[in-house]
């Protein structure tokens, strides 16, 4: 048995992924209270039976199924319609202008486009930036392609005026060598959006120490409150070529069924993440590719509404979270993540998790999932059946009063 490859891929992890909930062990918890009862809520990933895609998709979808072989098999970077079609978007909606044929290509999913890209500019032994916390899978992929990972903290518990990344922190990281930061904007698992003044700094440390960039914005356009949101890609400061921007429909706009990404920006690294894909998947569906002319073509009013809708299921969450007293957090300015501060329980925080499951029939992601010191944390997607999420929350208080010191 090669132990290194075992070792290699045991560090992945797929137990706490959105969907795999029914593969955590739950046989050695021994459980307080009676079994609270409740519709059962999934907060690992959002609900697209409470917000569906955008209207008009399966239509879409079903002409890009009748074009046929043309539409099923297209280049390896999208067909070529679809990427023109989605980079003048895109180029609109960035302040940018990319190119379709050189700066852009279409990936399976934001995943695809995250995996892609650290395949295409991590090397054993380099030193990547990763933020603590940030999405899950960040970690993981640098530990994959046998990088160094160097986190960086993010205090976002002690500012309400920036992100709260620490820059000093970033700068150091840097200087002993970094040569890739990878973040995500609006953050995932706080929600909270990056300052203009954050990411003018960052573009311009990153070309001070001629590092790369590579940023998920797959959150950025469902923005709350009105805030400034800024694109990195759009800063003068940092060369162009350096910079790898990845966005996705699949969680605003409830298209993750699709399974569709796009990533854009240094037109060598794009080069790169052709050829890779051309050895992982081919390229995005084929079919699927054509539902990209729905997005950022959604009927008037539909997007201010979606907002509308998930701000009201935050408010709601954070009254009843704070009204009990027992968890610290941070109102989310972008996406449908909260990342609460739970008190000192009993139990730790995987056997919380698994508790929540059997007796309370909520499912959350755990805090370690975004970084080894978040034991005191979880993270849930309030992209749900409004009613059903308040009565989840409702359950996740009686289980904290239950197991907490």
């Amino acid at each position: 048995m090669n132990y290194l490859l075992e070792e290699k891929f045991s560090k992945i992890g797929a137990e706490h992924a959105p969907g795999q909930e029914g593969r955590q062990n739950i046989d050695e918890i021994q459980l307080r209270g009676e079994k609270i009862e409740g519709k059962p809520v999934d907060f690992s990933h959002g609900d697209v039976d409470a917000f569906e895609p955008i209207p008009g998709t399966l239509d879409i979808f079903i002409e890009g199924v009748h074009v046929g072989g043309k539409q099923a098999y297209t280049e390896y970077r999208g067909s070529e319609a679809i990427r023109k079609n989605v980079a003048k978007k895109l180029s609109n909606f960035t302040g940018t202008t990319i190119d379709p044929e050189q700066n852009f290509i279409i990936t399976p999913g934001t995943q695809g486009a995250l995996f892609l890209a650290m395949g295409s500019w991590v090397y054993r032994g380099d030193k990547v930036a990763i933020v603590a916390p940030d999405y899950f899978a960040n970690r993981k992929l640098v530990e994959f392609f046998d990088g160094e990972a160097v986190p960086v903290q993010l205090d976002y518990l002690q500012t309400t005026t920036c992100a709260g990344l620490d820059l000093t922190q970033l700068e150091e990281a840097f200087n002993s060598g970094v040569k890739l930061f990878l973040f995500s904007n609006p953050n995932n698992p706080t929600g909270v959006i990056y300052s203009p003044d954050e990411i003018r700094e960052i573009a311009e440390l990153a070309e001070k120490y001629g590092a790369k960039v590579i940023v998920d914005q797959l959150y950025s356009r469902q923005i709350f409150e009105g805030r400034t949101y800024t694109h990195l890609c759009a800063q003068n400061t940092i060369d162009p070529e350096n910079v790898i921007t990845i966005m996705g429909p699949s969680k605003t706009e409830s298209l993750s069924g699709y399974r569709l990404g796009v990533a854009f920006g240094s037109a060598n690294i794009i080069g790169r993440m052709e050829k890779l894909q051309a050895i992982v998947s081919l390229r995005a569906g084929g079919y699927s590719q054509a539902v990209l002319k729905s997005w950022f073509a959604e009927p008037e009013g539909w997007m201010t509404k979606r907002i509308s809708e998930h701000q009201a299921i935050r408010d709601n969450l954070i009254d009843k979270l704070r009204a009990s007293g027992y968890f610290q957090l941070r109102t989310t300015e972008a996406g449908s993540y909260l990342f609460p501060r739970i008190p000192k329980l009993d139990v730790s925080i995987s056997q919380f998790v698994k508790i929540l499951r059997l007796q309370a029939a909520v499912t959350v992601t755990p805090g370690t999932e975004f970084g080894s010191q978040f034991t005191d944390s979880f993270r849930i997607n309030f992209s749900q059946d409004h009613a059903a999420a308040e009565g989840a929350i409702e359950r996740i208080i009686k289980v904290v009063e239950e197991y907490r010191k």
